[in-house]
């Protein structure tokens, strides 16, 4: 869509009134509405402008049926069905018709379908492909081989790098395992995190972890970085009070016995082979990195 004419995009008359045809342009640009008349249009129309998200589904339902815009049909449905409490439909949605994306729009996909194994809790698929994203790190297949990728968050476009991304999947592995009381295997996972990009949050996770092991001792270390303000984010007041709980928490609870024994199980091996990629990325050539060789015998040892 092309505007022109005066400082604000918009073709005039010389009395200055917009014309009818521009009125209908400007329309689409302040309701972020696409121009046209296509099941797509329709559907954004309906869930954007008339705030009719179950007709919209029907719409975004016929738009990746004729093609139109599959990619971007399946997201935007699959988002208003979350929004509506239909989160077992959106996962199955994505699932069936996710072959018609191109790969570009897969990790994007990947990204909907954490949050709505999240919201039906369903901690075990939510699992698998955090792990699933991690290889695709270890491989280099993440960011098409790039350190940065392009995001986008409430309509800003901002750049992510691959520690960040690599810091936030093992936030959320982190998470998940917690939602299992796993808290041996989310210690494991929090602490890389922390070794990748700290931040107050996470630390306290960690804390919570640690507390739950009975490693009182390596927990307040961790809670006290939070409150002395010695991790990155500890100026949110949230956080801080939520570092000073767990602390309160640990001192009322009597220690009375020894630490409990980790079992290594994926996640240690998983965890040194990141430690290898975030030692040695670097944007992908014709070969694979040498570090990216070992795939071959230690494919066999990661869980599918």
């Amino acid at each position: 869509m092309e505007l022109g004419g005066n400082k604000n995009g918009c073709s005039s008359s010389p009395s200055g009134k917009i014309k009818g045809g521009d009125k209908k342009d400007l329309f689409h640009v302040i309701h972020k509405v696409p121009a046209g008349d296509s099941p797509y249009v329709r559907a954004k129309h309906l869930q954007l402008v008339e705030k009719d998200p179950d007709r919209a589904i029907v719409w975004f339902w016929k738009a990746i049926n004729a093609g139109d815009r599959a990619d971007s049909a399946l997201k935007d449905m699959a988002v208003v069905m979350k929004q509506q409490d239909r989160a077992q439909e959106a996962i199955q949605a994505i699932k069936s018709f996710r072959h018609l994306c191109c790969k570009n729009a897969q990790e994007s996909l990947d990204n909907l379908l954490i949050d709505l194994y999240k919201k039906c809790g369903m901690v075990e698929e939510q699992i698998e492909l955090l792990k699933q994203k991690l290889r695709m790190i270890y491989l280099g297949e993440a960011f098409n081989g790039k350190t940065t990728k392009t995001a986008r968050s409430h309509g800003k476009k901002f750049q992510v790098s691959i520690k960040q991304e690599t810091a936030r999947i093992l936030g959320n592995l982190g998470w998940a395992y917690m939602q299992q009381n796993n808290y041996n295997a989310a210690e494991m996972v929090y602490q890389k995190a922390q070794s990748v990009e700290p931040d107050s949050n996470k630390a306290c996770n960690l804390g919570l972890c640690l507390m739950r092991q009975g490693k009182f001792e390596e927990s307040r270390r961790v809670l006290l970085s939070v409150i002395l303000k010695e991790c990155p984010g500890s100026e949110d007041p949230k956080t801080i009070k939520r570092a000073e709980e767990l602390l309160s928490e640990i001192e009322s609870v009597r220690v009375t016995g020894t630490e409990l024994e980790l079992r290594f199980e994926f996640e240690e091996g998983l965890m040194e082979r990141i430690d290898l990629v975030l030692n040695e990325w670097a944007p992908f050539k014709s070969k694979r990195l040498p570090i990216f060789e070992e795939i071959s015998t230690l494919r066999d040892q990661i869980a599918c």
